[in-house]
């Protein structure tokens, strides 16, 4: 099966999940939640890449799902960790290491694995613009580690939209998922 995403208007995550929602049909969809929400995210903030991999080596989920996940997590504390200066084993986790965002993405994570695209397309990346608030204050969009994880050759749209439309852990869900040669 081949897949195309349209991320010309949104590419956080919930567009993402929308158009594998699509491709995966209802019943395959409530499949996927219902293997995710049965995996045991804990619900608390998870605040380093080894409380993330821990959570994720302790998941109920099968070791392709696991794989995905870390890999996704890795490009995540390795955008943060270069926006940071810091050591990846030293960047701290805010918005991306909260529990329910753990688990969005380990829906993603089973629904690429259910679906097994042969071949993934994309459009550019819509990035949006303007400013948005997050734990360092008032930022740009997008943020750095956004940026960051763009940067490494996945393409962007030129028009820029209004509000924060690709996020960081959305950022390395595309990475890996649509663009792993960039």
């Amino acid at each position: 099966m081949d897949m195309h995403f349209d991320l010309t208007r949104d590419a956080r995550r919930t567009a993402i999940a929308g158009q594998l929602r699509e491709a995966l049909g209802e019943a395959g969809w409530a499949a996927v939640t219902a293997d995710a929400a049965r995996a045991g995210v804990p619900k608390r903030h998870h605040h380093d890449i080894g409380e993330v991999r821990a959570t994720i080596e302790g998941l109920n989920a099968p070791l392709a799902v696991k794989e995905s996940m870390l890999r996704v997590y890795g490009i995540l504390a390795d955008a943060e960790a270069l926006v940071h200066g810091r050591p990846v084993e030293e960047t701290h986790f805010h918005e991306v290491g909260d529990g329910e965002r753990i688990l969005n993405t380990l829906g993603i994570c089973f629904a690429f694995d259910q679906l097994g695209p042969g071949c993934i397309t994309s459009t550019p990346v819509q990035t949006g613009s303007g400013q948005v608030q997050c734990a360092h204050g008032l930022m740009d969009i997008p943020t750095p580690a956004t940026a960051a994880i763009l940067a490494q050759g996945i393409p962007i749209c030129e028009e820029k939209l209004e509000g924060e439309l690709c996020t960081p852990t959305s950022a390395a869900i595309i990475k890996y998922f649509l663009f792993p040669e960039a």
